[in-house]
């Protein structure tokens, strides 16, 4: 059960958030629960605390006489959730930027001026939680923590193509299929972490094995299916071929 966390100083706001909620997992039989509904940020925790399971939170971001307001708040959640579903529902639009400046890596901003539009939000980000979760779950997804500036992000492993130096000592590039990050790491660690699928075939390279495509031997490259080039060492081309 996918448990879901409201917080918001405003109780009919609240009441309406929660409501439809109740009503859209009823509807489409979501394996999802309205847990704890809270006006004070501090109680919203509380309630997190002790509960592994990944969450998806619908968050204000002016919370009156609070000690937090919703991003700060949205910062502690990640701290105990890092793979929750943050979904700030705010009177200001003007807002929105901030979720990117707090890295909160927001699933969604929904403004709550217009009912009928807070309310369409509020069913679409319930269906694409409840649609990555299914993914995740179909897949039986393993996954790559890693730390980039102030977020802790979790990559499923197949969507990983490799890894390689960066220009500056201890950087790793990694490229995936949705886009390169860069992080402090080592290629020792990496290679002792992931084994398995993973080669290292040259010293700056650390490929997934399921994305080669095919090798380049007139220039001793790996191209992998997504296009990238990768080099390999002498040493390690029978190897590779016979993963082809």
């Amino acid at each position: 059960m996918i448990p879901i966390y409201i917080c918001d100083d405003e109780k009919s706001i609240r009441k309406a958030i929660r409501e439809e909620l109740e009503k859209e997992i009823l509807i489409h039989d979501y394996d999802m629960q309205v847990v704890c509904e809270k006006d004070k940020p501090e109680e919203l925790l509380h309630c997190i605390n002790g509960n592994k399971n990944r969450g998806i939170y619908f968050l204000d971001v002016e919370l009156k006489g609070a000690s937090m307001d919703g991003f700060r708040l949205g910062q502690e959640i990640r701290k105990r959730d890092p793979r929750g579903f943050l979904i700030y529902v705010t009177a200001h639009e003007n807002l929105a930027f901030e979720t990117f400046r707090y890295k909160l890596e927001a699933l969604d901003y929904i403004v709550k001026s217009k009912p009928a539009d807070m309310f369409r939000g509020i069913r679409k980000s319930l269906e694409v939680a409840g649609e990555r979760i299914t993914e995740e779950h179909g897949c039986d997804c393993e996954y790559f923590t890693v730390k980039f500036l102030d977020t802790v992000r979790h990559i499923p492993i197949s969507e990983i193509v490799f890894f390689e130096t960066g220009d500056k000592t201890h950087r790793i590039l990694l490229h995936g299929l949705k886009g390169r990050m860069d992080f402090v790491g080592s290629m020792q660690n990496l290679e002792k972490q992931l084994g398995g699928k993973f080669m290292r075939v040259h010293r700056a390279y650390l490929v997934n094995t399921e994305h080669i495509d095919h090798l380049d031997l007139k220039n001793r490259q790996i191209v992998m299916k997504n296009g990238e080039i990768c080099l390999y060492s002498r040493r390690i081309k029978e190897t590779i071929l016979g993963l082809l």
